[in-house]
């Protein structure tokens, strides 16, 4: 199991590493800051370096609790001292879209009660999938607008680990409809401070202000009881 570093920081941009298993250009490191393609957020893409040499991470996936890291070319091998550079670039992009949609689909599950089914983060826009079977066009002005309230709050976004039973405990702890797998032991949630809670394993900003100001730019029907909806974000 690779240790996962971002999941408890997720501003670390620079991190120690040792290769545990080389399979041509697919690494797999004992500890990693790099997120895989996972959960609807993109992955990151950055440097390996190993003494003078640099190997470009173009893609980073999971494969049965471990994280493998697909590099340009071959080299890197068992046993060799790595030091990894995430793209921040990319990387906070990714939180601060990652934290607004939090904080939409928070506003339009106290709304309309809809459920998750589905979202997809990119660097130029984000829609996220709900579970409503109408679809009032007239409220989306509203929901950006409350969205933006709460992120113009200086919210503070916490990151904490607790069992399966303690997240049982705690009212729609996940808007997935899909729910928590049954395989899940402890359980990540992300608290954005008094507005909403749930279960998340991707990278969030450590505070609201950091997101920008929602832009709903589209909202579309993608079948029986599934409503989708696009944003983009800009500066405040």
């Amino acid at each position: 199991m690779t240790e996962q570093l971002f999941s408890k920081d997720c501003y670390l941009k620079e991190f120690d590493a040792t290769v545990v298993a080389a399979n041509g250009k697919d690494v797999e490191l004992d500890r990693t800051a790099f997120y895989p393609n996972s959960g609807g957020q993109p992955d990151d893409t950055g440097l390996i370096s190993f003494g003078n040499e640099d190997y470009i991470v173009g893609s980073v996936r999971k494969d049965k609790g471990r994280i493998i890291h697909y590099v340009d070319r071959e080299g890197l091998k068992e046993g060799d001292s790595v030091h990894g550079q995430v793209d921040w670039v990319r990387r906070y992009l990714h939180m601060r879209y990652h934290t607004a949609s939090h904080v939409l689909s928070g506003v339009v599950y106290r709304e309309t009660g809809a459920e998750i089914t589905g979202n997809q983060i990119s660097a130029e826009k984000t829609r996220i999938d709900f579970d409503l079977e109408n679809f009032d066009r007239e409220k989306l002005k509203e929901y950006e607008e409350k969205a933006n309230s709460v992120l113009s709050g200086n919210h503070p976004v916490v990151i904490r680990f607790i069992t399966r039973e303690e997240a049982a405990k705690i009212p729609n702890v996940t808007k997935l409809a899909m729910g928590l797998p049954e395989a899940v032991k402890e359980v990540r949630i992300v608290s954005v401070e008094g507005f909403e809670q749930e279960a998340c394993g991707g990278t969030h900003l450590a505070n609201t202000s950091e997101a920008g100001k929602i832009e709903i730019i589209g909202a579309e029907n993608k079948g029986k009881n599934n409503r989708r909806i696009y944003f983009r974000l800009k500066l405040a």
